[in-house]
C-alpha cells in the first residue's frame, strides 16, 4: 500500500521539501551488537523463501515471473529493470498491487474527501496518546512537513504510513525521484504496450485497518515511532537489506527494534506484528493467488507467461505468495541466487 499512497504523501513533501534532510544514514545491521544480529538471523532462519527477490513459478505449461519490489527510487533498480525488460516484453500481462487507474482513483478520493485521512469528530491524537508519545510523534511528523495542528486529527493508519517514510525519501518524492521498481515496471510495460492489471481494488487500503480497535490503532503508532526516531538510518538499513535480497530480515529487524525502543511489551509488539502480517500481507497474498493463476492460465493459452511485481515482503513466509503457489502445485525457482 505504501506504493499506492506515495503520490498522496508526495503532496505534503512538496510543500516541505526545502526543510527536509538529505539521505544520509548508517546501516544499523553493521553497528548493532552481535547478539542482536544473531537474534534476527535466528528469527529469519527457516522462514520459507526468506532471501531473494526474483523468482519463476511453473505448472503444467504455465509460467509466471515474480519480482519483489522496493517502492522508492534508487539507481540500483537499473540492473533489475534491464533484466526484466525482455520478460516484460514477452509477457501476456503485468500484474501489480495497483495499476495507474487505481492509483489515480485513490489519489483523487483522498484529495476530494479529507475525512478519509482526517477524523473531524473523534478524539485527537494528543488526547489518545500520552504526552511523551505525542511529543515524539509531533516531532517526527514535523520532519515530514506535517505541523502538529494537522497531525492531531489524522487517522492513525495514515500516521503510521507516513512514519514509515523517512524525510529523505519524501524529499526524493517531492523532487520527482519517487519511481520505485513498481512504477518503473508499469512504465516499461506501458511503453511496450503490455497490459497492466491490478491485483486489488483502489480502496483496499481502507479495508486493511478497519478491523483495528482504538487501542490497537494507538499501539500501531507507538510501534512505528522507533523507526521514525532515526528514519534515515532505517532507510539505509532496509534499502541495503532489500538489494542484498535479505527480505525477511527487514521484517524481523523492525520487530526486534520495537522490542527495544517502542515502550511496548514484547507481547504487545508481537501482537502488532501478527496483526500487520495477517492483514497487510497474508490476507492479501491469499486474495492474489486467484488472479495470478487465472492470468497465467489465460497467458498459457496464448503461448505466453505473466510477470507479477509487488512488495518484496509478500514473497516469503508460510503465508507468502511463493509458498501459497507451491502448495497449489507450482514449482518455484529462484532466479537471482
Amino acid at each position: 500500500m505504501r506504493a499506492v499512497l506515495a503520490g498522496v504523501v508526495m503532496a505534503w513533501a512538496a510543500a516541505a521539501a526545502p526543510a527536509l534532510a538529505e539521505c544520509v544514514g548508517s546501516n544499523l545491521f553493521d553497528t548493532m551488537p552481535s547478539e542482536q544480529r544473531a537474534e534476527i538471523e535466528a528469527a529469519v532462519e527457516g522462514v520459507p523463501f526468506h532471501q531473494g527477490i526474483l523468482w519463476r513459478a511453473t505448472k503444467a505449461g504455465q509460467e509466471m515471473t515474480l519480482v519483489g519490489t522496493y517502492h522508492f527510487g534508487d539507481p540500483r533498480h537499473d540492473p533489475m529493470l534491464d533484466r526484466l525488460a525482455p520478460l516484460i516484453r514477452q509477457a501476456d500481462a503485468v500484474f501489480v498491487e495497483a495499476g495507474p487507474e487505481e492509483e489515480r482513483r485513490l489519489t483523487d478520493e483522498l484529495s476530494s474527501d479529507p475525512t478519509l485521512m482526517v477524523d473531524p469528530a473523534g478524539p485527537t491524537l494528543p488526547e489518545r496518546l500520552d504526552d511523551r508519545d505525542w511529543q515524539a510523534l509531533a516531532a517526527a511528523m514535523a520532519e515530514r512537513g506535517m505541523p502538529a495542528v494537522m497531525t492531531a486529527k489524522l487517522r492513525p493508519w495514515y500516521v503510521a504510513m507516513m512514519l514509515g517514510i523517512s524525510p529523505c525519501m519524501m524529499k526524493q518524492m517531492a523532487e520527482g525521484d519517487a519511481r520505485g521498481l513498481d512504477h518503473r515496471i508499469i512504465e516499461q510495460a506501458g511503453s511496450m504496450e503490455v497490459p497492466v492489471r491490478a491485483l486489488e481494488p483502489w480502496d483496499t487500503v481502507f479495508t486493511l485497518f478497519s478491523h483495528l480497535s482504538p487501542g490497537q490503532e494507538i499501539e500501531m503508532i507507538r510501534a512505528s515511532l522507533p523507526a521514525a526516531a532515526h528514519a534515515d538510518d532505517y532507510a539505509v538499513t532496509l534499502t541495503e537489506a532489500y538489494f542484498a535480497g535479505d527480505v525477511w530480515a527487514i521484517w524481523e529487524f523492525g520487530r526486534f527494534d520495537a522490542y527495544r525502543n517502542s515502550g511496548l511489551t514484547r507481547e504487545q509488539v508481537d501482537q502488532q506484528m501478527d496483526l500487520a502480517q495477517e492483514h497487510l500481507m497474508e490476507r492479501r497474498n491469499e486474495a492474489w493467488i486467484a488472479p495470478l493463476t487465472a492470468g497465467a492460465s489465460d497467458a498459457a493459452d496464448r503461448g505466453k507467461g505473466i510477470l507479477a511485481a509487488f512488495g518484496a515482503l509478500h514473497l516469503p513466509g508460510e503465508g507468502g505468495v511463493l509458498r501459497l503457489l507451491e502448495q497449489d502445485g507450482w514449482t518455484i525457482e529462484r532466479l537471482d541466487g
